[in-house]
């Protein structure tokens, strides 16, 4: 389940335990992720893929296992088995190198598209106004959404929506982008718009891991893809390779029905 990267990975997840009271969510998931890599998970739902990339970034938290990030350590259980996390400062920066997307966005309703944007990087990072407006700016063209700088997010359709969230996950600078099934809240016709600035990101080099239920997306821009059935990972392989002939029965019959 090893990154392609021969340096220290992006993000180093070795077997991670998560448990929702008796439900056993994830059962010892172990991903390296190298950098510039585009990760694509697919599995069917409930089989634990938007929880383990909670628990990459302390969403949630783990009940065993080691998660690396850019080679600190986020979490790790000692020898008696309990996990420990990084003590709190050095837990927000860390988490800090890792964006998030949400299924459903999760703007501030009462702020504007730039207030969304620059919100953050003004209240955690202590940015001025003036550093980050032009960088938010920035941004918001990279997204095609510049001229909604002013507009509410009540005006806008749900695909610009998710493109405002991109741009502010953006705006953090972070090393790593986390995408949570980024389009399945959104109208058909609207995928496209956010998978192309994905796709735009994984030209950029942008590490990136994406929880996706978009197959030819998963096909054509993740460098790896990842398949999830039941709280484990079954196959991680190159795109083609595991599309073109997929090794695991499970994954097979995943990709017969979806495909």
């Amino acid at each position: 389940m090893n990154s392609q990267s021969g340096n220290v990975p992006m993000v180093s997840a070795e077997g991670v335990h998560k448990r929702f009271g008796a439900l056993h969510v994830l059962k010892g998931v172990s991903l390296d992720i190298g950098k510039g890599e585009v990760v694509a998970v697919i599995g069917p739902s409930g089989s634990g893929k938007s929880t383990f990339l909670r628990c990459l970034n302390h969403l949630e938290t783990v009940d065993q296992g080691r998660i690396v990030i850019e080679g600190e350590t986020l979490v790790g259980s000692g020898a008696d088995g309990v996990c420990r996390y990084a003590p709190d400062a050095d837990l927000r920066r860390i988490c800090g190198k890792m964006g998030m997307v949400f299924q459903h966005f999760n703007l501030f309703p009462h702020l504007t598209v730039l207030q969304n944007v620059i919100e953050a990087p003004i209240t955690v990072k202590g940015m001025s106004a003036a550093e980050i407006v032009p960088k938010a700016e920035a941004l918001l063209r990279k997204v095609g959404l510049l001229e909604k700088r002013d507009v509410y997010p009540s005006r806008l359709s749900g695909g610009q929506k998710q493109r405002v969230a991109i741009a502010r996950a953006l705006a953090m600078e972070p090393d790593i982008m986390l995408f949570d099934e980024p389009t399945s809240a959104l109208d058909p016709e609207l995928t496209g718009e956010v998978l192309r600035t994905i796709r735009e990101l994984a030209e950029e080099r942008m590490t990136m891991l994406v929880v996706t239920h978009e197959m030819a997306f998963a096909r054509e821009v993740a460098s790896r893809v990842v398949f999830m059935d039941e709280g484990e990972i079954l196959e991680a392989r190159p795109a083609r390779e595991l599309f073109a002939s997929p090794e695991h029965p499970r994954t097979r019959a995943f990709l017969e029905n979806m495909l």
